[in-house]
């Protein structure tokens, strides 16, 4: 095993977060094992509002998986029913694709030795805004064909484009439940200050607390940065980030967010995001649907997420799948960070917006929404 995140730190500044947009980046020594150690836990946390706006701007993200399957000599059916499954690389592309099928491995792209996984993505802000809010999102299952200890839940390393690495610790509640054979964890930390410097571009994040190998639950883990921005040119939008960490499964199969008064103008336009983990492509049964208040709730699905199967593990912007990431696997084997266009849902003359989110036979862990929409045209 290589470096902790501790030792990976020390060849850049460390990023201490707290719950407050106002940190900025030091230089301190970083912290022990045994600080990470003492972040609080919760087995169970209700999706509550994380940031709310109200101006001319918009919502973006950057998202990626950190494990997906060996590629060499790694495949072998567990029942009958997966004797016709897919070679890894093909599975990396693949509809129907499963993490439990695979004997799964870090993806680690940055030839650093002290990191274990570590992968990209882009961040689009414009040009010309301010970013006003910028959360990171990270999780995954700790217990595979190794059991990670959980000490490292609240730890993270991220580099902006073209920097070094940073440290970013979580700075609330972290969500942790084994269950279903899965031992699942989400943390979750403010870099407003780092995004707000930085702006747009590739972002690297590494040691993502998460296990590899094999069993009947799956290998699954990622990452994603949600970032709100101002920009004068743009329309007046209500902007909301909510989290938590809720599993969906047999006990229960539907998950619903209510974001309160939001006006919708005739019109209107708007995007909703979902980061869900061990979603898996194949397993009907998982819908989402918007409703604003008025009239029937509407289901909510593109080209890359059909309406019966919309967890899926997929990394995907309104339908497209061409987001710009590092590996760029059509198929993430167990991680969901999609973006949904709102416009069909969006019913003139509503005034609250409510997102279920529901699973059939699938087993999911929900993790944050977000939102933009438009308030006046």
């Amino acid at each position: 095993m290589r470096e902790s995140a501790v030792h990976a730190v020390r060849r850049g500044l460390l990023y201490a977060v707290t719950a407050t947009a106002s940190v900025t980046a030091a230089a301190v020594t970083p912290p022990s094992v045994s600080s990470a150690a003492s972040a609080e836990e919760g087995t169970r946390i209700p999706f509550g509002e994380r940031y709310r706006a109200v101006q001319h701007g918009g919502i973006v993200r950057a998202a990626n998986s950190a494990v997906t399957c060996r590629t060499t000599g790694t495949f072998t059916p567990v029942t009958p029913a997966d004797a016709d499954a897919a070679a890894c690389d093909a599975a990396r592309d693949s509809d129907t694709a499963s993490n439990d099928w695979y004997d799964m491995f870090y993806t680690d792209l940055d030839k650093d030795p002290n990191t274990y996984n570590s992968t990209r993505g882009e961040l689009r802000v414009p040009a010309d805004a301010k970013v006003s809010y910028a959360r990171l999102y990270w999780g995954g299952n700790l217990r595979v064909g190794e059991q990670k200890p959980p000490k490292d839940n609240g730890r993270v390393l991220i580099a902006e484009p073209g920097g070094a690495y940073k440290e970013v610790l979580s700075d609330t509640l972290i969500g942790h439940r084994t269950a279903g054979g899965a031992d699942a964890y989400q943390a979750s930390a403010d870099i407003t200050p780092l995004v707000r410097s930085a702006g747009a571009g590739m972002y690297t994040v590494a040691q993502i607390n998460v296990a590899m190998g094999r069993t009947a639950a799956g290998a699954w883990g990622g990452w994603t940065m949600v970032a709100a921005y101002e920009r004068p040119g743009d329309p007046l939008r209500h902007l909301a980030v909510w989290d938590g960490f809720e599993a969906l499964d047999e006990g229960h199969r539907e998950l619903r967010v209510g974001f309160g008064r939001l006006p919708t103008p005739a019109r209107a336009t708007g995007s909703l995001g979902i980061v869900a983990y061990d979603g898996d492509p194949g397993i009907r049964g998982d819908s989402v649907t918007v409703g604003t208040g008025r009239g029937n709730a509407r289901s909510i699905a593109d080209r890359s997420n059909p309406a019966d199967d919309v967890l899926n593990s997929s990394i995907a912007d309104t339908g497209s799948n061409l987001i710009k990431r590092q590996p760029a696997y059509r198929n993430t084997l167990g991680y969901d960070s999609d973006v949904f266009d709102l416009r069909e849902a969006l019913v003139p003359g509503g005034d609250t917006m409510n997102v279920s989110i529901r699973t059939g036979r699938d087993s999911i862990w929900v993790g944050a929404l977000f939102l933009a929409v438009d308030a006046r045209r």
